[in-house]
């Protein structure tokens, strides 16, 4: 059964309130965007294979775990899903990384697509969607739809906020993925923007917001 699981761990909840605080720099932003994708990666990757492998290490032949099959794919959504990769690949540096590009129409908040690309093996592959706001859950619903018509079976959504719409959508939309949160907010906006919430992700990791 797909799991949903929402972080309750200290560090995860301390760096998001630094990255809350309107005063936040895009330096200091994109930091901790990176540092909590790399601590809930680590809780998102509990539940993978393992496999038994003999080694030599410097004094003897030894039995030792490893990750079993084919190694992970990353796909952030373009473009704020890109500040996540970095603190993903950091625990993970065999992934390879895939790339969606959507945006939101501001009249009627739905996803266009307008880029994708993925490893040519995908589809054998554990592949890790990442996006910092879960808000409508447009845009990830439609992400999740392009990676299942590419025949991806092994998705993960991974972001760091998300709103109860969001995620009521997401998950009536794909009941067969897990989700991993950072910190469930309590509503979107009128605007469509999860509330209390950071304002808009990617214009903070690129320093585009005026």
């Amino acid at each position: 059964m797909a799991k949903t699981m929402i972080m309750d761990h200290p560090l995860i909840q301390h760096k998001i309130g630094i990255i809350r605080r309107k005063e936040t720099g895009t330096k200091d932003f994109r930091h901790m965007i990176s540092e909590i994708a790399g601590l809930i990666t680590y809780e998102a990757t509990r539940d993978l294979e393992l496999q038994d492998t003999v080694i030599e290490t410097p004094i003897c032949q030894a039995t030792v775990k490893e990750i079993k099959g084919k190694k992970l794919v990353i796909v952030p959504v373009l473009r704020a899903g890109l500040g996540m990769v970095e603190g993903m690949t950091s625990l993970i540096p065999s992934a390879k990384v895939g790339h969606i590009g959507l945006y939101r129409d501001p009249e009627t908040h739905k996803p266009h697509e307008y880029f994708c690309k993925l490893p040519a093996d995908c589809d054998k592959r554990n592949v890790f969607l990442v996006d910092p706001m879960l808000a409508t859950g447009g845009s990830a619903i439609a992400a999740v739809d392009m990676l299942k018509a590419k025949g991806i079976k092994h998705i993960t959504f991974v972001c760091i906020l998300a709103a109860p719409e969001g995620l009521e959508a997401l998950r009536a939309a794909h009941p067969d993925i897990d989700i991993f949160i950072g910190a469930m907010d309590e509503k979107l906006n009128e605007d469509m923007y999860i509330v209390p919430g950071l304002g808009d992700a990617g214009d903070r990791i690129f320093g585009t917001n005026n």
